[in-house]
């Protein structure tokens, strides 16, 4: 029993060390198209995104797709619906909500000046999840909002992704389009002859060629349609990183490595070579929209061009592009009566990603009436509040060592100009007597400035580092809440 326990224990240990190289390795591959790269790095300048879970599980209040999943995993647990007992009617059930999805109060212009104002620069939108459901008018399929079957067909509005990305254009943000490589609808994937193992495609691609052949059009065709017919869309971030090419002898080696995991029932899908074709849809993408960022999520090579940490930041900064997606709220779907996080959990969230040099992608979930919760506006408005005095010390800023210095983090514009933003503690609404600084000093005559305080703050030399005094009457009355930014014109 012990030996089992040390087992199972060292097979946990190994999984999250698996889960932590997948995003903080160097295998990074940079991108060589010029008009790509030259927009990775804008990107890399806008910081703060918005990302969007919205599907007809939002009726169910469940997690999005996964329980269709035949997988023995919490989040796949069947907890919606009459029919929990049976897989088979409970899939037919789930894919038969399609007939009640009616968001009749959906209006994007609400949630797209709520981003702008909170400061969000992107917005990402889940076209297609895994379970197959378009929220898009796809050809290719009726599984769709704008099939006759759903009540909001008849609706203006119908066809939503089009609707969110004009509505964010017109604040100014990017549109990135979510879509799902694995398709659990599709015949071609999942062949209904076959019942699903896992959630992998549920027949041998190369065994049956043709088949897979379909599919592989059948996603390439979804796809060129968002970036045909859509307007422009910046941002293709796919998602199902199991779909992916995978070498014989690459799936050897994972077997073996993880033949523990299996043997301990950590173990829940195979590896199948599922060659989506990627580098061929790329080359098609890029060809209707020049410069397009793909970001083939959980796939190392040259198509995933910043990698996504997910629902967790990274302890340290790391050497290539990134973007950690966090719940604000509940789930990455809607979940009734869902807390969010509070206005200081999500500005030092925030601080503390763009220290280490990524963006957060925070995910706000419409329920489905097509409305968010309350609490997600409150948050952004805590968001809008601070942005509008410390902007300048996110966007298009930089990294520099050594990144946090106890709760103080630092970025750095390109010209120089350095930022120590003190986070507050809880309940901490005045600004300390005094700010110590050790691991920089201002250069002889630099300006030490409060963001959002009109006027100078003196400082005297420390050591290597620096000491900022901060008069009474402002300590009392400090210029936002959460998180103060300490501007430095010139290190030295």
């Amino acid at each position: 029993m012990k030996r089992s326990i040390l087992l199972v224990a060292l097979v946990a240990m190994q999984l999250c060390s698996f889960a932590q190289a997948i995003y903080e390795d160097e295998r990074y591959v940079p991108e060589t198209d010029p008009l790509a790269s030259a927009k990775i790095k804008q990107w890399q300048g806008l910081k703060f995104g918005l990302l969007m879970h919205w599907g007809t599980y939002s009726q169910w209040g469940i997690v999005e797709s996964w329980q269709l999943c035949p997988e023995d995993e919490g989040w796949c647990q069947r907890t919606a619906g009459k029919n929990t007992h049976s897989y088979f009617d409970y899939k037919k059930e789930y894919e038969g909500l399609k007939n009640t999805f009616n968001p009749s109060k959906f209006d994007p212009n609400l949630w797209a000046k709520a981003a702008k104002d909170a400061g969000m620069r992107y917005v990402v939108f889940t076209t297609k999840h895994h379970d197959g459901f378009c929220m898009f008018d796809s050809k290719y399929t009726n599984y769709k909002v704008t099939d006759k079957d759903c009540p909001f067909s008849a609706n203006p509005k119908a066809n939503i992704a089009k609707e969110v990305f004009s509505a964010f254009r017109n604040q100014g943000l990017w549109a990135g389009a979510y879509f799902s490589k694995p398709d659990w609808h599709c015949e071609s994937y999942w062949d209904p002859y076959y019942p699903p193992f896992d959630r992998n495609v549920n027949y041998d691609p190369e065994a049956y060629p043709e088949k897979w052949n379909k599919y592989v059009e059948f996603t390439h065709n979804q796809i060129l349609e968002l970036l045909s017919d859509y307007g422009k869309i910046d941002i293709l971030w796919l998602d199902g990183g199991w779909v992916a090419k995978k070498k014989s002898e690459d799936i050897a080696a994972a077997y073996k490595g993880m033949a523990a995991e299996a043997k301990s029932g950590f173990l829940k899908h195979r590896i199948v070579n599922q060659d989506i074709k990627m580098d061929e849809l790329v080359v098609k993408a890029r060809q209707k929209q020049p410069g397009l960022i793909v970001v083939d999520r959980a796939v190392h090579g040259k198509n995933q061009n910043y990698l996504t940490p997910e629902n967790r930041v990274p302890e340290k900064s790391l050497p290539y592009p990134w973007e950690s997606c966090i719940i604000a709220g509940g789930g990455w779907s809607y979940v009734p009566n869902a807390k969010f996080m509070s206005g200081r959990e999500g500005i030092q969230l925030l601080v503390d990603i763009v220290a280490k040099g990524g963006n957060l992608l925070l995910n706000i979930a419409p329920g489905p009436d097509g409305t968010w919760p309350d609490g997600a506006y409150n948050l952004l408005k805590e968001y809008g509040s601070w942005m509008k005095v410390n902007s300048q010390a996110i966007y298009n800023t930089n990294a520099v060592a050594p990144f946090k210095e106890g709760n103080i983090c630092l970025t750095q514009k390109p010209d120089g100009k350095t930022y120590f933003i003190y986070m507050a503690k809880e309940g901490e609404r005045e600004l300390p007597a005094e700010i110590h600084v050790t691991s920089h000093q201002p250069a002889s005559g630099a300006k030490v400035m409060l963001l959002g305080y009109k006027g100078n703050l003196s400082w005297k030399k420390d050591g290597a580092g620096f000491r900022i005094s901060i008069p009474a009457k402002l300590r009392k009355n400090p210029p936002c809440s959460y998180a103060w930014c300490f501007e430095v014109s010139k290190l030295k």
